[in-house]
């Protein structure tokens, strides 16, 4: 990496690290519990973005398989957390 772009890869992993710490604020003292889903959803969507800072970082592909896994993770924790909002259950017993 040239020294620039090696400055610049740097400044963005540690915004995004503070990015992460003020949304662990927002998910443990937020107002309503929307608040709190799109604090988590978000956190996720940074770890995807830490994660691939330090592929560049470490100059591989190998991190690509964890970035897919968080960000399924993510979706599937954000879907289910909504639902159990809206209607209070996940996994609806009853099939009419």
């Amino acid at each position: 990496m040239t020294d620039w772009f090696s400055v610049v890869v740097h400044v963005c992993l540690f915004v995004t690290t503070i990015s992460i710490l003020l949304l662990l604020y927002r998910a443990v003292k937020g107002p309503s519990n929307p608040d709190r889903v799109v604090a988590l959803d978000t956190i996720g969507i940074n770890l995807i973005a830490i994660t691939g800072i330090m592929a560049i970082i470490l100059d591989t592909v190998q991190l690509n398989d964890i970035i897919l896994l968080i960000g399924i993770l993510t979706f599937i924790a954000t879907v289910s957390v909504a639902k159990f909002l809206e209607k209070g259950v996940i996994i609806d017993q009853d099939r009419d």
